[in-house]
C-alpha cells in the first residue's frame, strides 16, 4: 500500500500542472451549474417573463449540455484540440456570466444559457477523457478529485449569489395601484424561497398572481459579474498549460513536451490520443457483444444515478414544503445546500478511499447505501429530521458513483473503448430526462411519488450494476482465452526448423 501511495504521488508530481488545470476547469463547471436555481425570481423580474417561460431556460441549459457532451468527443484527437476547446469553453462561461445581466428578454437569456450549456457539456467530456488518458489504471483517485471540484464550485456559486438576491424590490401584486394591501400578503421572501430550487414545478409557483415592474432593477447583476471575474483565472490556467506544452503558435519553434513525455505505463502520450480513436465503424467491427454491453450498462447506471442527483436537488424543496411534511420554507431551503455539501464532502473522502479499495467495492458500497437510504426515506416519509439525515447520507453515497463507474468501465475495456464519451453523454441525458420524468410524476401523483420514483430508480441502478459486474467477468475471461490461444498459435512447434 505504501508503494501504491508513492507511485500515485510520483505520477501527480510529474503531471501536476495538467491535473490541476483539469480540476480548475471542473470548478468552472460547478460554478455555472448551480447559479440558476437561486436566481430564478430575479431573472424572471429582469426578463419580465412568467414562471412558465423561465422554466424553458432550465430546459435549454440541460438540452445543450447534452449536445455539448456529444460534441466534446469530436475534440479528443490531439491535446491541442482538447486544450483549445477547454480554453474556449471556460472563456465562454465567463463571457456568459457577464452577459446575463444584459438579457432583458427571456429568449435572449435562453440563448445565452444554451451557449454556456454547450460549453459545460464539452468541458464535462474533455476533462474526464484527458484525465483517463493521462493516468489510465491509476485514474480513479484523480477522477474522484476532479468531481470534488464540481461540488466545490456548486457550493461557491450560491454563496456569491445570496447577498445580491432581491427581497421585494421587483415583485408587486397584480393590482398594485388598486389594492396596496395585497402587497404585504404576498410575502416576497416566501415566494423567493419557493422558486429557489430549479426543480420547483411551474404549477407550484404560478398560483401567486405576480407581475414585474417595467423598470425593475435587480442587484443580482453584481453577483454574475463577480462570478465572471472568479472564473477568469480558469481559462488563464488552460492557456498557461498550452504554453507549457508548447502548443501555442508562438511555441512552434520547439517540439511539444507531449512528444517527450511518456504515460504511466511507458506509453507515449501521443499513443494515448490514438487509443480513443476507435469510435468509428471500421474499428467497431469484430468486437464481442460484451464490449458493447459494458458501454451500455455503464451508461444506463449513470443515466439513472445522475438523473437522481439532478432530480433530488431540484425537487427536494418542493417535497419538503408539501404535505405531509409541511416544513417551514426557510428550513426547507437548507436541504439543497445540505445535499450539495454532502456530495462535495463525499467526493473528498472518496479520494482517499479510492487509494485503498477497488472501484467495484466502492461502487457496491455506494449503491447499497443509496438504496438503503432511499428505502428509509420512503418508510419515514413523515419525519423532517430524517429528511435532513437522509439527504446528507444520500449525497455522501451517490457522490462517487460517476467517477467510480468511469474508472471501472475504462479499466474493463483496457482503455480501448469510447467509454468516457458514452458515459458522460448518458449522464447528461439522465440529468435532463429524469427531471422531466420525475417532475411529471410528482405533478400527476403528488409529492410522495418523488421519493418512491427515486427509490425505484436506485433499485434499478443496483440491478444494472450487478449485471455490469457479470458482463465484466465474462469479458475479462473471454479476453484471457483469446490471449492464450494467440500465444499457443505463435509458439513454435518442437523440432521445427
Amino acid at each position: 500500500m505504501r508503494l501504491l501511495d508513492e507511485r500515485i504521488c510520483s505520477l501527480f508530481q510529474s503531471r501536476w500542472q495538467q491535473t490541476v488545470t483539469y480540476w480548475s476547469v471542473f470548478f468552472s463547471f460547478g460554478l455555472y451549474i448551480a447559479f440558476l436555481g437561486p436566481t430564478v425570481l430575479d431573472l424572471k423580474c429582469q426578463t419580465h417573463s412568467t414562471f412558465e417561460e423561465i422554466t424553458w431556460v432550465f430546459f435549454s441549459q440541460q438540452l445543450f449540455l447534452l449536445a455539448g457532451s456529444c460534441l466534446g468527443g469530436l475534440w479528443k484527437k490531439t491535446l491541442r484540440f482538447s486544450l483549445s476547446a477547454l480554453f474556449s469553453c471556460t472563456l465562454i462561461i465567463s463571457l456568459v456570466f457577464a452577459f446575463i445581466p444584459l438579457c432583458h428578454h427571456v429568449v435572449l437569456l435562453a440563448i445565452a444559457i444554451a451557449t454556456a450549456g454547450t460549453a459545460m457539456g464539452m468541458i464535462d467530456t474533455i476533462a474526464n477523457m484527458q484525465l483517463v488518458k493521462l493516468y489510465h489504471e491509476d485514474s480513479a483517485i484523480f477522477l474522484q478529485a476532479l468531481h470534488f471540484f464540481i461540488g466545490l464550485g456548486a457550493l461557491v456559486s450560491p454563496l456569491v449569489v445570496e447577498p445580491f438576491l432581491a427581497d421585494d424590490s421587483c415583485v408587486v401584486a397584480s393590482n398594485w395601484t388598486g389594492n396596496s394591501s395585497n402587497l404585504s400578503s404576498l410575502e416576497p421572501q416566501h415566494l423567493h424561497s419557493s422558486v429557489s430550487s430549479h426543480g420547483a414545478a411551474p404549477h407550484n409557483v404560478s398560483l401567486y398572481p405576480l407581475q414585474t415592474v417595467e423598470d425593475s432593477f435587480t442587484t443580482v447583476s453584481y453577483a454574475f459579474w463577480i462570478m465572471s471575474l472568479i472564473n477568469l483565472p480558469v481559462p488563464a490556467a488552460v492557456l498557461a498549460l498550452m504554453y507549457y506544452e508548447r502548443l501555442l503558435p508562438c511555441c512552434h519553434s520547439s517540439p511539444p513536451l507531449l512528444n517527450k513525455d511518456s504515460g504511466p505505463n511507458g506509453v507515449s502520450s501521443q499513443a494515448h490520443s490514438s487509443v480513443f480513436s476507435c469510435c468509428n465503424l471500421d474499428k467497431l467491427r469484430g468486437r464481442r457483444p460484451t464490449f458493447f454491453l459494458l458501454h451500455a450498462l455503464g451508461g444506463v447506471i449513470l443515466f439513472i444515478t445522475d438523473g437522481v442527483i439532478g432530480s433530488y436537488a431540484g425537487f427536494v424543496y418542493s417535497y419538503a414544503v408539501s404535505p405531509p411534511l409541511l416544513m417551514a420554507h426557510k428550513t426547507a431551503g437548507y436541504l439543497d445546500s445540505t445535499f450539495w455539501a454532502s456530495i462535495t464532502a463525499g467526493r473528498l473522502a472518496f479520494i482517499y478511499l479510492s487509494c485503498r479499495y477497488t472501484a467495484p467495492r466502492l461502487l457496491t458500497l455506494c449503491l447499497v447505501g443509496v438504496v438503503l437510504v432511499q428505502c428509509m426515506l420512503l418508510i419515514l416519509y413523515t419525519s423532517c429530521v430524517f429528511l435532513f439525515i437522509g439527504t446528507c447520507v444520500l449525497g455522501l453515497c451517490i457522490s462517487s458513483v460517476f467517477p467510480s463507474i468511469l474508472a471501472f468501465t475504462e479499466d474493463a475495456l483496457d482503455y480501448k473503448g469510447c467509454g468516457t464519451t458514452v458515459l458522460v453523454t448518458s449522464a447528461s441525458a439522465g440529468e435532463m430526462l429524469m427531471q422531466l420524468l420525475i417532475g411529471s410524476v410528482i405533478h400527476s401523483q403528488g409529492s410522495y411519488a418523488f421519493v418512491l420514483t427515486c427509490t425505484v430508480a436506485s433499485l434499478l441502478a443496483m440491478c444494472f450494476f450487478l449485471l455490469l459486474l457479470y458482463v465484466q467477468h465474462i469479458h475479462k475471461n473471454t479476453n484471457r482465452d483469446v490471449s492464450e490461444d494467440t500465444e499457443m498459435k505463435e509458439k513454435p512447434k518442437p523440432g521445427a526448423s
